[in-house]
């Protein structure tokens, strides 16, 4: 069995060192600024030395290295010692610490990826470990590599229940690559924080979901050196380090004081400050990170294709959520590095057909949907992957603020939604996506795929793997009729113009659900010759809104109805609307789900709300008459 060697003397006190010109960076830096979180820097001073300096195996002018070690600054609002870190690596300059926080910075209040050593935004705490989970399983698992991962959290956040969802995940797939660290320093941002000091209450907790667990005096450099070599020791278990600190530690009349969160050092009181630490430096052996093993292979995931084209019957009837599992499978073929996440909804999502195809490339999640979507962001993290995450729609609403945090993370993330509207029936509403649409409208980089059959699902999976940013596909539970050929060809932000003629009199743009009531309607009017134009959007965001003006204006009433199995807010019809309003001569009719459904059949549901061809029929014959 391998023995500890504890670092010589020289080390020791370098480290120390390290630790305390980190903290007259960060209290130096947030003074500078007039704002930060001088305080909740320095708690954890020896920690980020030893991680930095000692633990971790990196190339300080390569981060995005993928032989690297990662690190998750989970404790986000700490930004400025994490830039400090990397100035004494010798990535950033020590100059550039001054500008901290201000306009034109790349050096912002908490981490973004705009910075090559950040793989993912933190500062809405509780995040962090998720990501870093997903990083490990993707190391341990696909990468099949020696880094690992590190994971600082704060002590406050650990009250977030997407912590303990990976903690759970964690220690359920063996992530022995990981470690966190809980900086325990007492207070909160108001009140510190419920347990306080109690270390052992921590050690329970963290053991009761499974991982090893050492108690550490988190400002003790030989203790912290010890902790992280054992560490490496365990094998087919997660670590974590539970560090006692103190709050401001280093700053006198300000440690393990109340009401010092976030707020800098006055410039009055600074230099006194910064001199009793630099008193402690003594400035002797010189530490650089130790290097990484050249263990993670060359990824590819550019141009990833279905690989053999969609291959259904004219008028047949299939759901989308099934073609979404059908053309999952099929550029998972194509794709070793196309990876699948579920929330133990395989069965209805159709993730399963990937996981029968390719059980190794897939990751059950079981019902934690916040901590799947930041393991499926960690997942992605500096391009290892491609993951397409399901379940159903409406529960994505419980993870908003990750998927928020992964647009700020700039990650590629796909979201696959089901079970989208009244459509899904007898279930009842807790079930029904019906906010999905207003919710990745509002995320700034998000793309949203509506397919209406099962055609242009397969091919918006296929696009979906090839476009930067949140994608999100709606599927749908209904069997839906065929109604593109299997050579149909889809981009994103174009429309389908499904139904045209010359005598048209208003123009219909409908999705999913609504488009097979849409195209019933148009046959129905027909047979009293009225023709109405036909829109199939493709993708709600972009949206398509030239051809939707377009076909609108070569209509006789000048009008477009949207109708849509989603509330009125937020969704096809705000989409339109807003497009249209430099349009003032073309009217909008929106018909959607009003109010809160319950159980009933899909027609009943659809008729009740008035989004069926029944009432796309009135509302035409409404608009013609008036």
């Amino acid at each position: 069995m391998a023995c500890y060697h504890r670092p010589d003397a020289n080390t020791l006190q370098a480290l120390k060192d390290m630790a305390n010109t980190l903290r007259i960076h960060s209290i130096t830096a947030t003074s500078e600024a007039g704002s930060g979180h001088p305080t909740s820097c320095c708690s954890c001073a020896e920690i980020m030395s030893v991680l930095f300096f000692h633990a971790m195996k990196y190339k300080p002018h390569d981060p995005k290295n993928p032989n690297n070690d990662r690190f998750v600054l989970s404790k986000g609002h700490a930004a400025p010692i994490l830039y400090a870190a990397w100035a004494e690596a010798g990535y950033l300059n020590v100059n550039q610490l001054l500008t901290l926080r201000k306009m034109g910075s790349i050096l912002e209040g908490h981490p973004v990826p705009k910075l090559a050593f950040v793989d993912v935004a933190t500062g809405s705490l509780g995040q962090g470990l998720g990501a870093a989970a997903g990083m490990a399983y993707t190391g341990k698992y696909f990468d099949k590599a020696s880094y690992r991962v590190f994971c600082l959290l704060g002590d406050g956040e650990s009250s977030e229940g997407s912590v303990w969802e990976a903690m759970a995940f964690a220690s359920h797939y063996r992530l022995d690559n990981l470690l966190a660290i809980i900086d325990v320093n007492r207070l909160g941002q108001s009140d510190p924080a419920p347990l306080q000091h109690k270390v052992e209450a921590y050690r329970k907790r963290c053991e009761a979901f499974g991982w090893t667990t050492e108690v550490v005096d988190g400002h003790s450099v030989d203790e912290l050196c010890k902790a992280f070599w054992q560490a490496t020791m365990v094998e087919n278990k997660p670590c974590v380090i539970i560090a006692k600190t103190t709050k401001g530690k280093g700053i006198e009349g300000v440690e393990d004081k109340e009401n010092w969160h976030g707020k800098a050092i006055p410039k009055d009181k600074l230099q006194e400050i910064i001199q009793t630490i630099k008193c402690r430096i003594l400035e002797g052996k010189k530490l650089t990170p130790g290097q990484p093993v050249e263990s993670a292979s060359t990824v590819n995931i550019e141009d990833i294709q279905l690989g053999a084209p969609p291959k259904y019957k004219h008028a047949e009837k299939v759901a989308t959520r099934k073609a979404f599992g059908t053309a999952l499978a099929k550029i998972g073929h194509s794709n070793d590095r196309i990876i699948a996440l579920d929330g133990d909804t395989k069965n209805s999502t159709f993730s399963e057909m990937f996981k029968k195809e390719y059980p190794k490339r897939y990751i059950e999640c079981f019902i934690a949907e916040q901590n799947m979507v930041s393991v499926g962001v960690g997942c992605c993290a500096r391009d290892r992957t491609v993951p397409f995450v399901s379940t159903f729609s409406t529960f994505f609403s419980r993870a908003f603020d990750q998927i928020r945090m992964a647009a700020i993370s700039e990650s590629n993330i796909n979201l696959v939604g089901s079970h989208c509207g009244v459509s899904i029936g007898e279930d009842g509403p807790s079930q029904m996506g019906l906010e999905d649409l207003a919710l990745f409208r509002a995320i700034p980089t998000a793309t949203i795929f509506y397919p209406s059959d099962a055609v242009s699902t397969e091919r918006a999976v296929e696009l979906a793997a090839n476009t930067k940013g949140i994608c999100f596909i709606r599927t749908t539970r209904p069997e839906t009729t065929i109604i593109y050929k299997n050579t149909e060809m889809f981009e994103v932000g174009k429309a389908k113009v499904l139904k045209k003629t010359d005598k048209d009199m208003v123009t219909v743009v409908a999705a999913g659900v609504t488009m097979q009531e849409a195209l019933t309607a148009a046959a129905k009017l027909a047979e009293e010759d009225i023709f109405i134009r036909v829109v199939d959007p493709f993708t709600i965001k972009p949206l398509d809104d030239k051809t939707i003006v377009c076909c609108t204006k070569g209509t006789k009433k000048k009008h477009v109805i949207t109708v849509e199995d989603h509330y009125y807010e937020g969704g096809l019809g705000e989409a339109v609307a807003a497009a249209l309003a430099s349009e003032p001569t073309i009217i909008v009719h929106r018909l959607a789900v009003s109010g809160v459904p319950f159980s009933a059949t899909p027609a009943e549901l659809l008729e009740r709300f008035e989004i069926d061809a029944k009432a796309i029929v009135k509302t035409v014959k409404d608009i013609i008459s008036n």
